[in-house]
């Protein structure tokens, strides 16, 4: 008998994530988009004075992000030798917040920064912040690739939004319009199961909230791909963990039906969405990087 379809759990979303980052280029964009554009970008988020003493970061944490986050603060040091860097870290898996601090602790280049953390989700801080009514003010805000899973999306960007300094920056990471995520979401939705309760948003949908709230942006674009061939292969391991991570879906090859599965993998190979290099299919994982103003 097969078994009924199921959302991943929190443990099983770690390690089919896990397999996505193993082979695609995510990492490798964001290291691209730190080298072209985060140092002009912290550069300008502080008060205009002479020296900069001080900058406070809000990092909302998410799997396998703590890297990125360490580089971002690395790229503040560099801009401003000497800096006393206070550190916000909102994540609300006590594992993920374990091994964030355990990479901390490993980084010797890091003791001009400080670090607080909030095992909580971004609504929990949220309410956290408003019950005390009182609202610290940050140069530097990032929500790299989680919105997808905020319950009230535009409520949650004007909130963080307000917790910005004079001139400080908000950086959202996204899916972008052209990515196969995007194509694959509008015109092969009905492949996807339901189990999946994210939400399936990109770049247009995060820059028609701003647009609403009336404030400053700029969108960068970048490339990126992610190498799914192994979807493809019968019974390969890797290739089930990738087509778990694509729906959400625990062992999803193993308990869709034969139809949904192939209507799936046909979506997949859809110009649109994926492309064919050396006999490998490679999946369009482009990125916007949105900066807000404050």
């Amino acid at each position: 008998m097969i078994p009924p379809m199921r959302s991943l759990t929190a443990e099983e979303y770690v390690e089919a994530f896990k397999s996505f980052l193993d082979h695609s280029t995510e990492h490798q964009c964001m290291d691209e988009f730190n080298k072209e554009q985060m140092p002009n970008i912290m550069a300008g988020c502080h008060h205009a004075r002479h020296k900069v003493e001080h900058a406070s970061l809000l990092l909302r944490g998410f799997l396998g992000r703590s890297e990125q986050d360490l580089k971002m603060i690395r790229i503040l040091q560099d801009v401003h030798p000497g800096v006393l860097i206070d550190t916000e870290i909102v994540e609300p898996n006590p594992q993920h917040v374990a091994a964030y601090k355990e990479l901390v602790n490993q980084a010797p280049d890091l003791q001009n920064v400080s670090f607080i953390w909030h095992q909580l989700t971004s609504s929990e801080y949220e309410q956290q912040v408003k019950e005390k009514g009182t609202r610290k003010k940050f140069d530097f805000i990032h929500m790299i690739q989680m919105l997808y899973r905020v319950e009230d999306i535009p409520n949650t960007i004007k909130f963080f939004h307000s917790c910005l300094d004079l001139h400080g920056k908000l950086l959202i990471i996204i899916l972008s319009d052209s990515s196969g995520w995007a194509n694959l979401w509008k015109k092969h939705r009905d492949c996807l199961p339901s189990t999946d309760s994210g939400h399936y948003i990109t770049s247009s949908s995060i820059t028609d909230v701003l647009k609403r709230l009336g404030v400053e942006y700029n969108v960068y674009e970048f490339p990126s791909g992610w190498d799914i061939t192994e979807c493809f292969i019968e019974g390969d391991a890797v290739g089930g963990l990738m087509m778990d991570f694509l729906t959400g879906t625990k062992d999803f090859l193993g308990t869709a039906p034969p139809a949904l599965r192939q209507r799936l993998q046909e979506a997949l190979c859809q110009p649109e969405c994926s492309s064919t290099k050396d006999g490998r299919v490679i999946f369009s994982n482009n990125l916007s990087m949105i900066v807000v103003e404050s």
